[in-house]
């Protein structure tokens, strides 16, 4: 069974910046597709951004175009979520997740993702 651990997390004031980081619980986490997911309060999870096994596909919701960039660092056995330009819409439980396959366009429905994270809370707020 693959864990995920996010952390990263925090209070920022609006247009502030923080990166978010993903660790598998094993080394191998390089052969899965990642996604970050985020929930706010009274709203479904939504997807934010994706980027397959190699790091050369990635993917990202409208609402953060822009402004967040993924990447990972399989040496690292880590996925990163840099968030620029961070807004009160943005806050949420942040939650990555990993899937043995890249589903591409669809790489936002959660249901392609066996393997979750527990969360971490990103507060946009002044």
């Amino acid at each position: 069974q693959l864990q995920l651990v996010e952390s990263g997390g925090g209070l920022v004031q609006p247009g502030g910046s923080l990166r978010l980081s993903c660790t598998p619980s094993r080394f191998g986490g390089g052969y899965y597709a990642i996604g970050w997911f985020r929930q706010a309060p009274g709203k479904d999870r939504e997807g934010v951004s994706c980027i397959n096994s190699s790091g050369e596909n990635t993917n990202y919701a409208d609402s953060v175009k822009g402004r967040f960039t993924i990447s990972r660092d399989n040496a690292k056995n880590t996925v990163y979520l840099q968030m620029n330009s961070l807004k009160p819409d943005d806050t949420g439980v942040y939650y990555c997740a990993a899937s043995p396959t890249w589903s591409g366009t669809r790489c936002h429905d959660r249901s392609n993702y066996p393997y979750w994270g527990q969360g971490t809370q990103v507060t946009v707020s002044s």
